[in-house]
């Protein structure tokens, strides 16, 4: 019996583009441990290279770039065995990952094509260049099946526009970016690509001279494939009220007081936007709402303070560990996945179940630091 073909493919071709296939189109591209590992020992390998010019990260469908960590084995796991080793190993290898592509010194390209969400901005949206298309999807869920948005997207977000309060509306609500104009509003993507146009870039990229100036070639090509959104972000129009909802490190109670005046505005889009945004915030577990919104108040405090760890993105994802190491062990992530991929029920008893019945004591204890041995070493 012919072996089974690896999930993650990796290939030079004769110009220096190292490229990088996800194959794994019936999880949509969910990643494991061992994806992690191969995916990282390409890119370590091709760092040292000189015959590696540059990267694409690519996947073999089109329905989905990566969905995000493989989150059901995780849990299966941990319903086994709370203290399973499955747990450290995976978030050790994912943030020592993105680490290592946010500090990667050559061109890092994505096609960010379909569904990109979770480990899958985490991959892509931590590179140089991000290519969205018209099918990219892009959400960061986790706060709806217990976890909470991690893989350094509160890096990202305190760069979003609003001061940061566009990332933490992604972050808190769930909410989905199904546009390239909110694609690039936000910061997620570098460039709007058509996607019947993706073979022939890929084919420009693998014909390129990359000899000289990798960076300027890859620019080069990215910018002669681009194109312009045809209509103006939703995302730029709806500011002043995500300003006003999500904005200034706001308390999670706050928001939920904020948006359920704003669905009493005169103006129907910021009405029709607040019941969605109050929707998909209220799906979240309290515990996990409440962890996310600290967590991105204090990279966002960080970010101007280059002293500051949280400044970096290695700050960042030590601090990401010791959350994640804390609430993936908790009853809300089991109850989450069961509710939302494995029953599909829709319906979670998290514990507890209401933001005011949150412990602040807990809350501060998913931050503590760990034993010296036990932290994350990137």
């Amino acid at each position: 019996m012919a072996a089974a073909a690896p999930f993650v493919r990796g290939v030079v071709a004769p110009n220096g583009l190292g490229i990088i296939t996800l194959d794994r189109p019936k999880a949509l591209n969910a990643m494991n441990l061992e994806m992690d590992l191969a995916y990282k020992k390409y890119l370590d390998e091709w760092a040292v290279n000189p015959a590696v010019k540059s990267v694409l990260i690519e996947s073999s469908s089109s329905r989905a770039f990566s969905a995000g960590m493989d989150v059901k084995g995780v849990a299966a796991a941990v319903q086994e065995d709370i203290n399973t080793p499955l747990v450290a190993k995976v978030f050790t290898a994912e943030y020592n990952l993105i680490c290592q592509i946010a500090c990667y010194k050559k061109p890092y390209i994505s096609f960010m094509d379909g569904i990109t969400m979770g480990f899958g901005i985490g991959l892509s949206g931590h590179g140089r260049y991000c290519v969205v298309t018209e099918r990219t999807a892009l959400a960061m869920p986790e706060n709806g099946i217990g976890l909470f948005p991690d893989v350094g997207f509160a890096y990202l977000a305190a760069r979003t526009p609003g001061n940061g309060a566009v990332g933490a509306y992604l972050a808190l609500t769930g909410v989905r970016i199904n546009s390239p104009e909110d694609a690039l509003y936000s910061g997620l993507g570098t460039h709007y690509v058509l996607s019947e146009k993706l073979p022939l870039l890929k084919e420009a990229l693998l014909h390129e001279d990359f000899s000289d100036d990798a960076d300027q070639a890859v620019q080069s090509v990215l910018s002669s494939f681009a194109v312009e959104p045809e209509t103006e972000s939703t995302l730029s129009k709806l500011l002043p009220s995500i300003c006003l909802c999500f904005g200034d490190k706001r308390p999670v109670l706050e928001s939920v007081d904020a948006l359920m005046k704003a669905q009493l505005s005169s103006d129907k889009t910021v009405a029709e936007w607040a019941k969605g945004a109050l929707s998909g915030l209220l799906k979240g577990a309290p515990h996990s709402l409440c962890i996310t919104q600290k967590h991105f108040s204090m990279v966002l405090e960080a970010a101007s303070n280059i002293n500051d760890e949280l400044s970096k993105i290695d700050g960042v994802m030590k601090a990401e560990y010791r959350l994640a190491l804390r609430t993936s062990v908790r009853k809300d992530f089991l109850e989450g996945v069961r509710a939302v991929l494995i029953d599909k029920d829709q319906n979670p008893k998290w514990q507890p179940a209401t933001l005011e019945e949150i412990d602040s004591n807990q809350i501060d204890f998913a931050f503590q630091s760990l034993e010296d041995e036990a932290e994350l070493n990137v």
